[in-house]
This record gives C-alpha cells, sequence and structure tokens, in this order.
C-alpha cells in the first residue's frame, strides 16, 4: 500500500467515522425524546406534583441543549432536536392513549401553543450548538442558554410574576437554578470563556428580572 492509498483509506475511515456518529445521534435524539417524554406525561398522570417541579420543562429543554450541543453541525443539531422534541410529544400522546385519553392537544392553549413550544424547545438546542463555537459568539450562546434558564427559575420563584408558583421555592428553585448557572460554564472549554459565558448570562437575568417584574 503506497502513500496514497493509505491516505485515501484514511479519508474513507475517518467519513465512515463521522457518518456512523451522526447515526448515532439521531437514533440517540429520538430515544431520549421518547424516554423523557413518557417519564413526563406519567409523572403528570399519576399526580407526582413533587417530580413535576424538577422535570417540566427543565428536563425537555436540558435535553435539546445536549443535544444541539453534541450535533455534527447546525443543521444536523436543527434536526435531531426538532427530531428529539416530536418524539417526546408523540410519546406523551402514547401514554395517555393507554390511560384512555387519547389526545393530540398536550399543551394549553392549543396547536398554536404547541408550535410555539416546539419553536422554544429546538432555539435552545440550537443555542447550545452554538455554545460549542471557538470564539466570542460561542461564550455569548452559552451565556444566553444559561440566562434564559434561570430567568424561567426566577419567574416561577417570585411573587406576582407571570408564572409563580408558591411551591417551587426554596428548594427546587435553588437546586434548578445552580444547575442552570452551572450550564453556562460545562458549553465552555477554558476558565476564559467560562467566565465569559458566566458574564453574559448575568446581563441576560438582569433585564429579564426587571420585564418580569414591571
Amino acid at each position: 500500500m503506497n502513500q496514497e492509498t493509505a491516505l485515501e483509506y484514511a479519508d474513507y475511515a475517518e467519513y465512515d467515522r463521522r457518518l456512523l456518529g451522526i447515526q448515532r445521534h439521531i437514533l440517540i435524539a429520538f430515544f431520549a425524546g421518547l424516554a423523557v417524554g413518557i417519564t413526563g406525561t406519567l409523572i403528570d398522570e399519576w399526580g407526582l406534583r413533587g417530580l413535576a417541579q424538577y422535570f417540566d420543562p427543565y428536563a425537555y429543554l436540558g435535553l435539546s441543549i445536549y443535544i444541539g450541543a453534541t450535533a455534527a453541525g447546525f443543521y444536523w443539531a436543527l434536526l435531531t432536536t426538532f427530531l428529539s422534541t416530536a418524539s417526546s410529544l408523540v410519546a406523551g400522546m402514547g401514554v395517555l392513549a393507554c390511560f384512555g385519553r387519547l389526545d393530540i392537544d398536550l399543551v394549553e392553549g392549543g396547536p398554536k401553543a404547541m408550535n410555539l413550544l416546539i419553536a422554544l424547545v429546538v432555539s435552545m438546542g440550537l443555542l447550545g450548538h452554538l455554545a460549542r463555537r471557538a470564539d466570542r459568539w460561542g461564550d455569548a450562546a452559552a451565556g444566553v442558554t444559561a440566562g434564559l434558564l434561570i430567568v424561567d427559575v426566577i419567574d416561577r420563584a417570585t411573587p406576582g410574576f407571570l408564572d409563580y408558583d408558591a411551591n417551587f421555592w426554596p428548594v427546587p428553585a435553588i437546586l434548578i437554578g445552580a444547575l442552570s448557572l452551572a450550564v453556562a460554564p460545562m458549553l465552555r472549554t477554558g476558565l476564559t470563556g467560562r467566565l465569559r459565558a458566566l458574564g453574559y448570562a448575568l446581563l441576560i437575568i438582569g433585564p429579564a428580572w426587571w420585564l418580569l417584574a414591571a
């Protein structure tokens, strides 16, 4: 085997590894979406309010961010985050059908609210993918991702805000808030990038708090 043939073989082998990685990623997105959707719907059906506070919507958002951050490219991130979100919804419908309640309207507010929810979850996954960029845009995306999660925690934990839940404070809010803040440095590499991401997260939290309180 000459050097040119060896290089061609190495290229084909790398392409094959990349293709297999993409296939595995698609399967992970699909089956993880099914698992999260089934678990979330069962928690609701069984009335496990204590678990629901930790699970919904953070398990769905966390899965989307993970799928987006581990995707091979932007368009793969778009495909797989949508796939995981759609499989979660379909799994939820399947669980309700098993309980004798076939309902395609899983989200309060009808089809428009469901479409908006899908768009928001997929957008978080795309932010997770952009957060892997090796530049300041990646720092900003990581910070925005964490900041939006924390804003939701603040909204649920603060009296008078839109989605205030009296049972969400203090334990669920503190735990989920800490995990949400940790998302920023987890998506970045290097001390400088992690500190920048945390800074961007704080920049998101301040104005959002003011808007929610207004």
